[in-house]
């Protein structure tokens, strides 16, 4: 996922890893940095822990995103994208920080699946970087490109391990985005073109496929505010881009499903358990509408081929620029729904503010006045609580979150398959001498323990979980925030690319040897 999140939200292979992964001993003593269950609010009891299990056939997984883990970024034909033009314009990224580099698995990626094999993973969530595949967004495939990532994929399954692969992970090929972006609906087309490649030439070996990651999130960042590339602060754009991206859903599904019988085709999308901030009837109606909005907006349009009541006025389907028959064009019955959690949102009624006009937006999806900053469609506040302890990057915990908006999606669609897709924290836990090398991240282990706990929960209520997936494999280049925010179970060397699976990737590993929670 990435960016400071707080802001924001609003990987013989063990013979190849040998030597780049540098494995701790096995025994280490543990930092009690992380406070007992009971003195932290919202925490879980360490009977629900002792108690949480999960079930045999569970899929326990990691994932990460192309931009953030391949580097190697005009190597074998790949084109430029708009991530690639942001991180090399000045002021844009922390540190001036790019993702020429970053973790270099397009060359290291034997050794990174080498770490889920020994951390007994059996899913690989990754993406496939689209201008790798069409330098330039359409045309002929570049077949180093493919090469590459049918490379990836032979390895995955080698290891034991089902390759997830999401289509899009927000690096458009700067190409498309010269055409005018995601606003032009015409992107719909040719993101389809691109995924029937995809699906034509891995499809036999790939059988799980996410058109999109945080479909929300992109639109809104891109072309809303535009505090993520390309950079424009349009409501109507946004509108727009949402719209295309909701279109390009249905015609990638339909594309996959034509080229490989095998598909099963879900989703991959940002959301956040939303709690009225009050019991009053203009509470609750906002905090509805920001569940309407910021998670099923896409899955609603995927679903049912409408979009749901996510606005006080009705929807603005001609700033949207929508047309006669896109209902059906947008319909795709997904095979399974998946979706990631961080942290929940307290959402009041903004109904009574003062706004200065759509478009003057300001900031990130997590803002102080959204009416104010936002658009006069939607009209909520929603803001991040403080109330459980926070991460290094500044996010809440509060592991009750992902019991409600599980058993909350699970009721809203008819008890669905699920999937998490991503999860996580970001802790600056380092290597350490003291600890023989080992990385002690406890509260890491702490938020995943706990987390854990409620997600079983979840299921033992009837909720149809069958995998999750932590973010994330490696640290990693964090959008915006470069390389100051750490996500991964493994901590990454950015001087030599040494890694080594930190105490919390080493925890994960015995969960899912087990299926149960250590304490």
């Amino acid at each position: 996922m990435g960016m400071n999140r707080r802001r924001f939200v609003a990987a013989t292979l063990a013979t190849a890893g040998a030597a780049l992964v540098k494995a701790p001993p096995a025994a280490a003593a543990s930092s009690p940095t992380y406070p007992p269950a009971q003195e932290v609010p919202g925490a879980v009891s360490a009977e629900a822990v002792a108690a949480a299990h999960f079930p045999e056939d569970f899929l326990w997984g990691m994932a990460t995103a192309a931009f953030q883990v391949e580097g190697a970024w005009r190597e074998d034909g790949k084109g430029e994208s708009i991530w690639d033009r942001f991180v090399h314009t000045t002021g844009k990224v922390k540190g001036a920080a790019t993702a020429d580099m970053a973790c270099d698995s397009y060359h290291f990626y034997p050794q990174d699946i080498a770490i889920l094999k020994q951390l007994n993973q059996k899913s690989f969530r990754f993406s496939i970087s689209w201008p790798r595949i069409q330098p330039d967004g359409t045309g002929a495939a570049n077949q180093k490109g493919l090469d590459h990532y049918s490379r990836v994929v032979d390895a995955v399954l080698e290891a034991g391990i089902r390759p997830f692969c999401t289509v899009y992970h927000w690096d458009l090929p700067q190409g498309l985005e010269d055409r005018g972006g995601w606003p032009n609906r015409d992107l719909a087309g040719y993101f389809a073109d691109y995924a029937g490649i995809l699906a034509k030439h891995l499809g036999d070996r790939i059988t799980v496929w996410a058109p999109f990651n945080m479909p929300w999130s992109f639109t809104w960042m891109g072309y809303g505010v535009g505090v993520f590339p390309p950079g424009r602060a349009s409501y109507r754009d946004f509108l727009r881009a949402a719209h295309t991206v909701s279109l390009a859903q249905g015609e990638a599904f339909r594309a996959i499903k034509a080229a490989s019988s095998k598909a099963l085709v879900g989703s991959a999308y940002g959301m956040a358990p939303a709690y009225p901030k009050t019991g009053s009837a203009e509470d609750r109606a906002a905090a509805d509408r920001y569940h309407a909005m910021n998670n099923v907006y896409f899955l609603d349009a995927a679903m049912y081929g409408r979009y749901p009541d996510a606005f006080v006025v009705p929807t603005p389907y001609e700033l949207m620029g929508y047309r006669a028959g896109d209902d059906k064009i947008m319909r795709a019955p997904l095979d399974w729904i998946g979706f990631h959690y961080y942290t929940r949102r307290i959402v009041s009624d903004a109904g009574g503010s003062a706004h200065p006009g759509a478009g003057a937006s300001f900031g990130t999806e997590i803002e102080e006045d959204t009416a104010g900053r936002r658009d006069p469609y939607t009209r909520f506040h929603a803001a991040m609580p403080t109330e459980g302890p926070l991460t290094d990057a500044g996010l809440e915990i509060w592991p009750r979150g992902i019991y409600d908006l599980v058993t909350r999606i699970s009721r809203e669609y008819n008890h669905p398959i699920i999937e998490i897709t991503e999860s996580g924290c970001s802790y600056l836990d380092s290597p350490y001498e003291k600890e023989n090398g080992h990385v002690p991240d406890q509260r890491r282990i702490a938020f995943f323990r706990e987390e854990l706990a409620e997600l079983a929960r979840a299921i033992q209520d009837g909720a149809r979980v069958r995998a999750f997936h932590a973010w994330s494999l490696l640290d990693n280049f964090e959008w915006a925030d470069g390389y100051a925010e750490r996500y991964g179970l493994t901590y990454v060397d950015f001087r030599d690319q040494q890694r080594t699976i930190k105490d919390s990737g080493l925890w994960y590993g015995r969960v899912a040897a087990s299926n149960r929670l250590e304490a």
